[in-house]
């Protein structure tokens, strides 16, 4: 998909808000391109399973489509937003790909055990993890920030990737993926999002050592650390006005669409990438990240 067509679906974003995490996607207007019809498949993920969290919208949908795309079979992880699930797993399948979907709080070890658990046994395998669950709740206040708020953060943002990587590690064999989902927060940091930053902070080095304890068994461990793209997760928690100018202070000064990250995501999961491991991969509109 051209620029100019990314530029004018970002102009039609009016000032918009919705009342619950992680928020819906078929309640945005204009809704996010998860699907960019100028990406090919190759058959690069041919044979392979994928677990998506957050699967059912934003950033999880558009990698979702683009694994359908290059041959894999996908299972997607979600809260509650039933309707978007639906859509996604239609989406997977219009492009021939065997797809499957799990109502499920990922912040919680059992249902990630169980989650494994029922992957397996649906597939009779795992190879690519793809960590991609998350919440923030704004709060300019550092002092304001409750511990319930901290522990939802934690548990959901972090928490959830160490319960579902210590069930899939079992299961992954050597040339398989995993794929968490970092932040620019992670690096530059954001005043109102304190907890939530720290959390991709932990994702980042959670990469790094987890990449660096298994890099022996074969099983590669990256992230990909986005910038503002345009996802229910932006509406659900910003007021009307910061929605409508996100990512205006980008050097593109425009918000990214969920398609324009999920290549980035088949490249760390297929063979295109068997030399890298503990590595971040920054999409995020020309933000200079120094590390």
């Amino acid at each position: 998909m051209a620029r100019d067509e990314f530029e004018k679906i970002d102009e039609q974003v009016e000032p918009q808000e919705q009342s619950t995490q992680p928020g819906s996607e078929k309640q945005m207007n204009p809704e996010p391109i998860y699907d960019d019809k100028d990406y090919r498949g190759s058959g690069k993920l041919e044979g392979k399973v994928a677990l998506i969290t957050g699967g059912d919208s934003g950033i999880g949908r558009a990698v979702a489509v683009a694994y359908a795309k290059e041959g894999a079979s996908i299972a997607i992880a979600y809260l509650d937003e039933h309707e978007d699930a639906k859509k996604t797993i239609a989406a997977i399948e219009s492009y021939g790909a065997k797809a499957i979907k799990f109502a499920t709080d990922v912040s919680d070890v059992e249902n990630c055990n169980q989650l494994i658990v029922d992957i397996i046994s649906e597939f009779g395998q795992l190879n690519v993890l793809v960590n991609n669950a998350g919440k923030q709740f704004p709060q300019d206040d550092f002092l304001a920030i409750s511990p319930d708020q901290l522990m939802e953060t934690f548990s959901t943002n972090i928490f959830s990737m160490f319960y579902l990587t210590q069930a899939a590690l079992p299961h992954l064999q050597k040339g398989d993926s995993i794929i968490n989902t970092s932040s620019v927060t992670a690096y530059r940091g954001a005043p109102g999002l304190i907890d939530y930053s720290s959390t991709k902070g932990a994702i980042t080095s959670f990469t790094r050592s987890l990449s660096a304890n298994i890099a022996e068994q074969g099983i590669r461990v990256n992230s990909v650390a986005p910038g503002p793209i345009w996802t229910p997760l932006i509406p659900s928690t910003f007021d009307a006005e910061k929605v409508k100018n996100q990512g205006n202070d980008t050097l593109m000064e425009r918000r990214g669409q969920p398609s324009e990250l999920a290549p980035a995501y088949v490249y760390l999961a297929s063979k295109d990438s068997t030399y890298v491991t503990g590595q971040a991969i920054h999409i995020n509109g020309g933000d200079y990240i120094s590390s």
